[in-house]
């Protein structure tokens, strides 16, 4: 008599979890929700920029490309960065699936002086929500040729 009941609590414990809700939990090839529609990709063609040596007080700038190769509109919601020194410009207009957009950087080279690395940190509605841009440069008080 006890061997049976021993049998009976493994199998109630191998039916029990997908016997919850009726839903076994799985989802069929091909039935995703039909409010699926789809997600953006966010991607840099390049994602640093070296501005090699400038001269202190400068303002240098470069732009980052990129595109969304996603299937749905992308939108960049912020762009900060590490340091005040550093102002990041984009259009914060959706950029649809195939189209690509720019981000300019501005870097201001006053008060600084040797390397420097600057980082900005994107956040948009992509697949991959945050991205990291990164600008280097040496700045010296005098360039000399």
């Amino acid at each position: 008599m006890m061997k049976g009941n021993i049998l009976i609590i493994p199998v109630l414990l191998v039916l029990i979890p997908g016997g919850c809700n009726g839903k076994s939990g799985k989802v069929a090839a091909g039935s995703e929700s039909s409010s699926d529609t789809g997600k953006a990709v966010l991607s840099f063609v390049q994602n640093e920029h070296d501005f090699g040596k400038v001269k202190e007080g400068e303002k240098v700038g470069c732009i980052f490309t990129f595109i969304n190769t996603g299937t749905a509109d992308l939108v960049i919601t912020s762009a900060i960065t590490s340091c005040g020194c550093t102002v990041p410009k984009y259009d914060t207009k959706p950029i649809s699936p195939g189209s690509s957009g720019h981000m300019e950087v501005i870097f201001d080279t006053s008060g600084r002086n040797g390397i420097q690395s600057k980082t900005i940190t994107v956040r948009s509605n992509a697949k991959t929500p945050v991205e990291l841009l990164m600008i280097r440069a040496e700045v010296i008080t005098s360039i000399n040729n």
